[in-house]
């Protein structure tokens, strides 16, 4: 049985942790809280665990971050990047600023020449990132339910990293599409702009993006 870790306690993190429970994995969640994740343990059952950010690096053969983007960096330095060494380090965040949005569009640190992936890549040379459900919303992430089967955009620098994660997301029902070296998150955090755009103007959340091939 494969061990996830998953650095992180909110929304995504727990639909995901659920995610790989139902696939049969043994998952532990990283949070400074414990207190606020015992109801999810309860209902995981045995192979459900709770653990500080360094317990969690060092369980989990898999690794997801699913944390604030402004608070990325942070969390891996909790973690320890001793304990992320080579391994596979799903990257689900996006760099949201904390500024409203402009006619429904997010804002967001970074710019066009780096992406939030590239800036903890370069940080952490050694941890095995790989892009992935960063662009669509926590309600989609296993097993979406839409008229077909959308297309989950990845990237990532170590090709058995991203076999790894393109794994995964087959399990949880995505097609992939992938974009190539870390660099490509540069258009991919974005979708996540343009996803929450219906969401944050009509109130309409219920899409994914899918790439049509001739």
């Amino acid at each position: 049985m494969k061990r996830i870790g998953i650095i992180g306690s909110g929304i995504v993190a727990r639909t995901l942790g659920n995610g790989f429970l139902n696939h049969n994995y043994e998952v532990m969640l990283g949070t400074r809280d414990s207190s606020k994740l015992q109801e999810w343990k309860t209902a995981g059952g045995e192979n459900a665990h709770i653990g500080t950010f360094q317990e969690t690096a060092k369980f989990g053969e898999i690794i997801v971050l699913a944390v604030k983007g402004n608070v990325a960096a942070e969390a891996i330095e909790m973690a320890g990047p001793q304990n992320l060494q080579w391994k596979t380090v799903i990257d689900t965040t996006n760099p949201i600023a904390p500024a409203p949005p402009e006619n429904g569009v997010l804002k967001f640190f970074t710019n066009f020449e780096e992406s939030l992936m590239e800036l903890l890549q370069n940080r952490f040379p050694e941890i095995h990132f790989v892009k992935a459900f960063s662009c669509v919303g926590s309600a989609h992430m296993v097993h979406p339910a839409f008229s077909e089967k959308p297309t989950m955009f990845t990237c990532g620098n170590n090709v058995h990293s991203k076999e790894i994660t393109h794994e995964i997301l087959t399990e949880f029902g995505w097609e992939i599409a992938d974009m190539g070296k870390d660099t490509a998150a540069r258009a991919i955090e974005p979708l996540c702009m343009l996803w929450c755009i219906p969401g944050m103007q009509h109130g309409t959340w219920n899409h994914a993006f899918r790439l049509i091939k001739a």
